[in-house]
């Protein structure tokens, strides 16, 4: 069974950055498609970036030209890099991937989760 695991959080100030990473158990290449997603105290959890398999990365309007997804195939790790943090960035954040079941079913995997607090 596939995992994902995320580390990287913590707390830092506004205008600072962080690194994220994503540690995936099997081959990253094994994904149609893999994203970052947060979710803040009381609200729902909403999509900060996507990378897919072949084609262009994409990012919410809120994160762009802040954040930036990467990978490094060897290690079969996703990152997350996080520059001029904002308190609103605060969440905790999650690495999601998406691939084809044994009936080619697209499938739904979560990492836990790693909590960003940034303090103004």
């Amino acid at each position: 069974q596939v995992q994902l695991v995320e580390s990287g959080g913590g707390l830092v100030q506004a205008g600072e950055s962080l690194r994220l990473s994503c540690l995936i158990s099997g081959s990253i290449f094994s994904f149609n498609r893999m994203g970052w997603y947060r979710q803040a105290p009381g609200k729902e959890r909403e999509l900060v970036g996507i990378m897919p398999r072949t084609g262009s990365r994409q990012y919410a309007d809120s994160v762009k030209g802040r954040f930036t997804i990467s990978r490094d195939n060897f290690k079969n790790t996703m990152y997350l890099q996080m520059d001029s943090l904002k308190p609103e960035d605060t969440a905790v954040y999650y690495c999601n991937g998406v691939r084809e079941d044994g009936d080619g079913l697209l499938i739904d995997h979560w990492g836990k989760g790693t909590l960003v607090t940034v303090s103004s």
